[in-house]
């Protein structure tokens, strides 16, 4: 208990955990449409294109949260067109629009700024970087995402499962799927200041498959995939208090455990 009052001690401490919590839950939930659609790539690539926008927006002076917010989300629409097209397929697309954005990200900021402390706060993650807007906007903007996810969750539920039931009974499958699309570019963007663009989409993809190796009910994947995103995040900033770890990379190792005790569970019950 001391070890957490010391740790609720530190104003940025506190702020890191706020966002993380919501950031967090918001991914979870996004992360079993995703996985169970096979599009959760969409996270890694679209945290490349926030990586390349934010770059920018520091090269020229401009805040890059609300810079990289617009772009990616223009991303997300872009990379389901090239997917609905069907000329280039969906990892594919992601793949090229990932790491077009990440060289030019990196060859800005090399031109520019260089390679100094901003630019890596961005590709690994720092919660000691976070200000107070920085708050403000990801907890507002994390809030807005929960609520648009539970106004359209059965319409989202039913895209996510059978596309030709969903467009059969009159649900317009297009938009729902740019709904989820918009509504993770958003979150990765808010959760790559404390995560970092190369590890944001871990948070999007092992809640969702941990909570799946021990629930087969949808609905009780999406709330066990926020629970472990919520637990993985708190142990996570906890390691990395205590033994002088990265924030980003020890939530991502916690997930990891997590996972692979879920997957050993799942294994023992089965026999």
């Amino acid at each position: 208990m001391s070890f957490i009052a010391e740790i609720l001690s530190y104003p940025f401490a506190v702020r890191a955990l706020v966002v993380g919590i919501l950031v967090c839950v918001c991914a979870s939930v996004l992360g079993v449409n995703l996985v169970l659609k096979r599009f959760s790539m969409l996270g890694d690539g679209l945290s490349h294109v926030a990586f390349g926008s934010a770059a920018v927006a520091l090269a020229v002076g401009a805040a890059p949260l609300q810079v990289a917010i617009p772009v990616v989300v223009a991303a997300a629409f872009l990379l389901l067109r090239i997917s609905e097209n069907g000329k280039v397929k969906g990892d594919a697309a992601i793949a090229m629009v990932s790491s077009s954005a990440l060289a030019i990200g990196v060859i800005v900021a090399t031109m520019t700024t260089g390679m100094n402390t901003d630019i890596n706060n961005y590709m690994f993650g720092s919660i000691l970087a976070m200000s107070k807007q920085d708050v403000y906007i990801s907890a507002t903007v994390a809030i807005m995402v929960l609520v648009m996810y539970l106004l359209f969750y059965n319409k989202i539920f039913v895209c996510t499962f059978d596309e030709k039931f969903a467009t059969a009974t009159g649900v317009k499958v297009k938009l729902y799927n740019s709904l989820i699309a918009v509504l993770t570019a958003v979150t990765v963007v808010i959760g790559m200041r404390m995560m970092g663009a190369l590890l944001i989409s871990s948070i999007i993809t092992f809640p969702a498959l941990s909570a799946m190796r021990v629930c087969k009910c949808y609905s009780r994947v999406i709330i066990m995939s926020m629970v472990v995103a919520t637990i993985s995040f708190v142990s996570g900033i906890m390691l990395s208090f205590g033994f002088d770890m990265p924030a980003g990379a020890a939530v991502v190792v916690v997930n990891l455990v997590v996972f692979l005790v879920f997957s050993a569970a799942s294994r023992l019950k089965k026999q």
